[in-house]
């Protein structure tokens, strides 16, 4: 009787044990990024986990990475949606599966020793109404995918793989002679021979624009022949509040990594984000029309922009309307990537209160990247940088580019809804130890870029500052360490301030 009651109590103890695990995403507390901000910035709430877990193992699921455990996740998804949410463990193994799609207050934990590795099967990914690169489209479904949720979580020390390669086009340029003859040996390549393509189909929706634009008005028939071109995104959250992505590694995806879209309360803590340097469309995080989001203590390996905010494309972007606000970004490293922090180039919705600060940029092509073009309208304004590192860039520690796709030189056009606008840019302590260009300023001629600050801040580089179309710069005690021209200004320069 008393051993019954000892393997009763033991029992309870380790529900209790469990039960308190399960509530860990609800009470973190994540108050101290918030103190001594530049600007008033409304903290993140995390997500609220109901302490009741299971694994998926309780509904068939199996880790032998044959086995396919798309039914077994959507039964566990459904269960904890019929008990008001929960906790869903994955223990160590590999999980082959199709996609997992969220319902509301339920977390996504994997051990350590877990990989989901999303199943190479293209039909596995229904084509849905969706977004991408800014405009509203149809994808295939995302390996990772939540819609309308709230309080969703994923936690663990374990990892996503989305067979990218299943899905991504390769250039040429980007492969050694031997990588590329490999590549060969499968699918086919353009007639110019300097793309590879996974299959036939995607050759063939990749060089035709028409097909592409009828994907884009939502024809049934060509969305569907279209399928196996419509690289979805590892990860789509869309219009979700309080999200959570801790400690887990992304990796291998067919198109962008994360991409949460108009969600509020998005909090990213300790994750790893990996693609091929090579990966097509291979950004680490997209940040879309979010409002109160906080990214810290995570690292970068990418194809493409690292960590980048956007807020819609041209006029999708701007009759959607919501910017991207309410951004702090702190203690992140990336290493290689087109930019290691990126604002545009779809931000026609507006990017506005967004923080930077105590980062590091390592072998990326650009540091900070700031792009737009004609025709995107949007204002960017009150975006502030502190304390970034840098080294090993490829190109511009830091670049604003305002003809992104397109070449200068284009008849000058009226100001309009059409035009983009960047303004009231803070950035301090900024140490970049080698790039090919300390920094470019490419305005538009009718938008110059007005009032950025540059405080406190080092630059080595191969050239200096190049100037084009700036109205309100300051560089107040910024070290130019080049052996040529400092600072070399081109055409529309104005009130450019130097203190020492």
């Amino acid at each position: 009787m008393k051993l019954k009651s000892l393997s009763a109590y033991a029992v309870g103890l380790f529900v209790g044990l469990a039960q308190m695990t399960s509530a860990t995403a609800q009470t973190t507390d994540y108050s101290s990024y918030y103190k001594n901000l530049p600007i008033n910035q409304p903290q993140v709430s995390a997500p609220v986990i109901p302490a009741y877990e299971i694994k998926i193992t309780d509904f068939g699921g199996v880790n032998d990475g044959v086995t396919l455990n798309t039914e077994a996740f959507a039964k566990a998804m459904a269960h904890l949606a019929s008990k008001g949410g929960g906790r869903l463990v994955v223990p160590e193994g590999i999980w082959y599966t199709g996609p997992i799609a969220f319902e509301n207050n339920v977390e996504l934990h994997l051990e350590r020793g877990a990989l989901v590795l999303f199943s190479e099967n293209l039909a596995d990914y229904p084509a849905v109404a969706s977004d991408w690169e800014g405009l509203t489209t149809h994808r295939a479904t995302s390996p990772l995918s939540a819609r309308g949720k709230h309080d969703i979580a994923i936690t663990g020390d374990g990892t996503f793989n989305g067979n990218g390669q299943k899905w991504r086009p390769v250039k040429r340029g980007k492969m050694t002679d031997n990588q590329w003859k490999a590549l060969l040996k499968s699918g086919c390549v353009n007639a110019k021979g300097d793309v590879w393509f996974p299959n036939e189909r995607i050759r063939e929706v990749y060089e035709n624009k028409a097909l592409q634009a009828k994907v884009h008005h939502g024809d049934k028939e060509t969305v569907d022949y279209a399928h196996d071109f419509l690289r979805p995104v590892l990860l789509s959250f869309i219009d979700c509040k309080n999200v959570l992505l801790k400690d887990a590694t992304f990796e291998n995806s067919p198109a962008w990594n994360l991409h949460p879209l108009l969600c509020e309360n998005l909090i990213v803590d300790n994750i790893n984000v990996r693609n091929p340097w090579y990966a097509q469309n291979g950004d680490g995080i997209d940040i879309e029309s979010c409002n109160k989001v906080l990214v810290i203590n995570s690292r970068f390996d990418v194809g493409d922009d690292a960590i980048c905010i956007k807020s819609g494309k041209d006029k999708d972007g701007r009759e959607r309307g919501i910017p991207c606000r309410d951004v702090v970004i702190e203690g992140c490293t990336v290493y290689h990537g087109h930019g290691g922090f990126v604002i545009g180039s779809e931000m026609s919705g507006g990017c506005k209160d967004i923080v930077i600060r105590n980062s590091v940029f390592i072998g990326t092509d650009v540091g900070l990247r700031f792009k737009s073009t004609r025709g995107r309208g949007g204002v960017v304004e009150n975006i502030y940088v502190d304390n970034i590192k840098m080294t090993d860039i490829a190109g511009e520690a830091l670049i604003f580019d305002m003809y992104y796709g397109i070449k200068p030189g284009a008849p000058v056009p009226p100001v309009t809804e059409e035009t983009p606008s960047f303004r009231n840019i803070y950035i301090k302590d900024v140490t970049c130890r080698s790039a090919k260009r300390a920094a470019l300023f490419n305005g538009l001629p009718e938008m110059p870029m007005k009032n950025v600050v540059i405080t406190d801040s080092r630059f080595r580089a191969d050239a200096g500052f190049l100037l084009n179309h700036v109205d309100g710069l300051t560089l107040d005690n910024v070290t130019v360490d080049v052996a040529g021209d400092k600072i070399t200004e081109g055409e529309g320069v104005k009130n450019v301030k130097i203190k020492k």
